[in-house]
């Protein structure tokens, strides 16, 4: 895609700094990082949506591969999102930590917060019609 700034990293027109990469799939820091190590995964091939990924699971696997290698360099948590609205571009973030009180924790907490407020608990009532509305067919 022509304005796309992923594709243009994969091309080499605007500089990255590279964790890793195959014939498919680029690894690069965040530079808007929430921690040390933070990564960006994206396909070479450009995709809007990481739904969209041609074998999806390949994917997958090479992220899984980056984890791991964060994994045996001490970090206990690799979190990982798939938000990103910013870049039309299918990516994929990485966040080691060590749960020592970075930016990244602080914004954790929050979300934390949410999970465990009692009142935005789903009711019986709500989930039936969630439920109606979300859950996938049998057949498919």
């Amino acid at each position: 895609m022509e304005n796309c700034l992923f594709c243009k990293i994969v091309n080499g027109e605007i500089p990255a700094y590279k964790i890793y990469e195959d014939e498919k799939y680029l690894a690069f820091l965040d530079i808007a990082r929430f921690t040390e190590g933070h990564t960006i995964i994206i396909p070479k091939k450009h995709f809007r949506f990481i739904w969209d990924i041609e074998n999806v699971g390949e994917f997958y696997e090479f992220a899984v591969k980056v984890a791991n290698h964060y994994r045996s360099l001490g970090y206990e948590f690799i979190d990982s999102a798939s938000f990103g609205r910013l870049v039309p571009h299918a990516h994929y973030h990485l966040v080691p930590n060590k749960k020592n009180g970075n930016d990244w924790d602080k914004a954790l907490e929050s979300v934390g917060k949410l999970q465990q407020d009692i009142d935005r608990r789903i009711t019986k009532e709500e989930a039936t019609k969630v439920l109606a509305k979300f859950a996938l067919p049998k057949n498919l």
